[in-house]
């Protein structure tokens, strides 16, 4: 076992970009349910100098993605839809080109859905919410592939996924994540956040390096948008659900072994997607990138380690640094 102490100087080197005055991030090391790294770097709000820390509650970007897929799989449990149901079962004013798209497929990412955000017009200017997006893709007669016969990675299926857990739980989302999920793992401060609905304790507001300095860049167009990316929490809140994964304490063997199982190989070596997760080796983690915000979470089940790294920056990118934190305890 590694003297956390020792590796501490190694730790702070690896994120020595994010301290200071500087937009920082929130680090925790998870190994056999208890924390053995846990803290802030840096700043979550440059103008206000507040420090960040293991209560600073961050946009998640796509790691929103696996709690949309939990939803979907609870209600999937509950008897309230099926994992095979059609999606214009649910969403029928799509167009005829969806056909034969499943849930299943709109959680592996193998819809061949169009990108929402490659239609948004121009006369459109307003912040989208996941409603938003079914309005775009009913204009959209036309998909990349067949359903099931290709991976491309789709925001517009998450969104839609978003706007089924509404329809089967007769619950707006943000409710049923609370109410389902949050609520009952206790993690308090974690929310999706709308901007009419409860405000975020500890807020991380997201940062971009524009012409030699930091620029507040929190919200784009699409920030509104909950099922692909709306989800606030930090890592004291992650801690409780990477606890949960581990047993049935919220999902069924069934359902985990869904979310965790390899469904198609994606656009990267070596690394395939369940539901909401991407599986590399005996790894699943998933990364979560907007404008000013960039996110990661890496678990090795078999291992009982998790390192979480959450970042209110544009850059650099947090994976390999997650990667280099584990090592000492991935080669013990």
């Amino acid at each position: 076992m590694y003297d956390v102490p020792v590796l501490q100087p190694t730790i702070d080197q690896l994120m020595a970009r994010y301290a200071g005055d500087v937009p920082g991030a929130s680090l925790l090391v998870l190994k056999d349910g208890e924390p053995v790294v846990r803290r802030g770097y840096g700043l979550s709000e440059l103008e206000r100098g507040v420090e960040a820390g293991p209560a600073t509650n961050y946009r998640l970007a796509s790691i929103t993605k696996q709690f949309t897929a939990a939803a979907i799989l609870l209600l999937a449990e509950n008897g309230a839809l099926d994992l095979d149901d059609p999606l214009r079962q649910w969403l029928p004013s799509l167009p005829p080109a969806t056909e034969g798209i499943t849930l299943h497929h709109l959680l592996s990412h193998t819809s061949g859905l169009v990108d929402y955000e490659e239609v948004i017009p121009p006369t459109m200017t307003a912040q989208l919410r996941d409603a938003d997006v079914l309005r775009l893709l009913e204009g959209q007669d036309r998909t990349h592939f067949a359903p099931g016969s290709g991976y491309r990675y789709s925001n517009s299926g998450y969104a839609l996924l978003a706007l089924i857990v509404e329809r089967a739980s007769e619950q707006d989302f943000q409710s049923f994540l609370r109410d389902r999920i949050f609520l009952p793992l206790g993690m308090h401060d974690t929310l999706a956040y709308v901007q009419d609905g409860p405000g975020i304790a500890h807020r991380a507001y997201g940062y971009s390096w524009v012409d030699g300095q930091w620029t507040r860049t929190d919200q784009s167009q699409t920030s509104a948008v909950l099922g692909d990316g709306g989800i606030y929490s930090s890592i004291d809140d992650l801690a409780k659900w990477d606890a949960a994964l581990y047993d049935d304490r919220l999902l069924g063997d069934e359902s985990r072994r869904l979310a965790f199982t390899a469904v198609t190989p994606t656009d990267a070596p070596a690394v395939e997607y369940g539901y909401g997760w991407r599986i590399t080796g005996d790894s699943v983690w998933h990364s979560g990138e907007t404008m000013g915000f960039r996110n990661v979470i890496v678990r090795w089940p078999q291992r009982r380690l998790t390192v979480i790294l959450l970042s209110n920056r544009n850059d650099p990118e947090p994976y390999r640094t997650a990667l280099e934190i584990a090592e000492p305890w991935l080669a013990d």
